[in-house]
């Protein structure tokens, strides 16, 4: 009975000893942790709003600002750890080949990230200027950039000289929630792929650039890389959207017939 009485006292004392050795550290730890998420908040919201003036998609935005808040976290989780006393020399180069390692097995997914953040950023093609596009028979056509709105993604090509069979347009007017759409991409690279979905949500969503919110087609159509720009179809064949983006990791959305119509229209 002595000894466990002699062996809870002891644990008790050992306890004491490493709340009152590391009591304080655990505790400006936590408060630098703390500190980091509210300046991480108030930097990302600073950030959200520079890269508002600068009329980013939505998507891109809210990658960057969660990357700046990470950065941010990140960087108040190091003087945490230093703190605590924690070496970060082992950390460090431990992360280091994790991450050299997780960079080797998705560099196919970071290289189309990178791709894509260049051609967002670098904005390549311009009025005026010729691209290359690929027929279903595999024939290249040269093609001229007429006309580009940067509020809808999207552009205006000239085929010159190619007989091109136009899809037919339908009303997105008269799409109803529950219809079925079919979404037809070449998502990571695999061509002519279709893949089918109802219609969630027909409203308005916040866009970047002058006119604010915007109509859009919501559905549950499975879209990836290589999908957007692709035609939204219904259940006669008739084109009632383009794709544009994913948001909230499944919901699909595209632009509808109608508005891209007006600004044809518009453009020509």
């Amino acid at each position: 009975m002595n000894d466990q009485l002699e062996t809870v006292d002891q644990v008790r004392r050992t306890a004491v000893d490493l709340a009152m050795k590391f009591g304080p550290k655990v505790v400006v730890a936590i408060i630098i942790l703390a500190a980091g998420f509210f300046v991480g908040r108030w930097i990302g919201r600073a950030t959200d709003r520079m890269l508002k003036r600068m009329h980013l998609e939505i998507p891109v935005r809210q990658l960057l600002v969660r990357v700046v808040r990470a950065l941010v976290l990140g960087l108040f989780a190091i003087m945490a750890l230093q703190n605590l006393g924690v070496e970060l020399l082992p950390l460090i180069a431990g992360l280091g080949v994790a991450g050299a390692g997780i960079a080797l097995a998705m560099q196919g997914v970071l290289g189309n990230v990178v791709a894509g953040l260049t051609i967002i950023f670098t904005r390549p093609f311009r009025v005026g200027e010729y691209i290359a596009i690929v027929g279903v028979d595999g024939r290249v056509h040269a093609a001229r950039v007429r006309e580009t709105s940067r509020p809808l993604d999207l552009a205006l090509l000239d085929v010159p000289g190619a007989a091109l069979v136009p899809a037919p347009i339908g009303r997105s007017a008269r799409l109803r929630i529950g219809e079925l759409v079919f979404a037809v991409g070449h998502p990571w690279g695999q061509p002519w792929i279709v893949t089918v979905g109802v219609v969630s949500g027909l409203g308005r969503l916040e866009t970047p650039g002058p006119g604010g919110a915007r109509s859009y087609i919501r559905s549950d159509v499975q879209l990836a890389p290589g999908n957007s720009g692709g035609p939204l179809l219904n259940a006669r064949g008739e084109v009632i959207g383009l794709n544009a983006m994913v948001i909230g990791g499944d919901l699909s959305v595209a632009i509808p017939s109608d508005v891209v119509g007006r600004w044809l229209g518009a453009a020509r």
